[in-house]
């Protein structure tokens, strides 16, 4: 749980110290990376909570999805549709998902440690 974590507090912290400017016209592709990168990360750390983390699928799905998101944002642009909506859709979706069943599974395991205290 500490790779996502890790990556989210050192992507903030650069963010934040550096004066990088994107130009505008890559700011749908930045969107949509960023959008990847949050649904990575959140899945990641569903995945932790589920116990099925594995750090080669979370390395793996942050490139992946970032290069698929990437690529329909510019075959988009080159035939004139913007795909980007798309991706932006579906990560986004899925982020919902991912921040819903972790909700869940932390309400659970609060409930499971009021009842073990009051059995005590």
């Amino acid at each position: 749980m500490w790779l996502p974590l890790l990556g989210l507090i050192l992507g903030v912290a650069l963010g934040l110290l550096t004066d990088i400017q994107i130009p505008a016209v890559y700011e749908n592709y930045l969107s949509i990376a960023v959008l990847a990168a949050l649904d990575t990360m959140f899945g990641g750390i569903r995945a932790k909570l589920q116990e099925v983390y594995d750090d080669k699928v979370f390395i793996s799905g942050f490139f992946f999805n970032i290069a698929l998101a990437a690529g329909l944002a510019f075959l988009g642009v080159h035939i004139g549709v913007d795909l980007y909506l798309a991706a932006i859709f579906a990560f986004g979706v899925r982020l919902f998902q991912n921040i819903a069943v972790i909700r869940r599974i932390l309400l659970t395991k609060l409930d499971e440690r009021k009842a073990k205290k009051q059995e005590n």
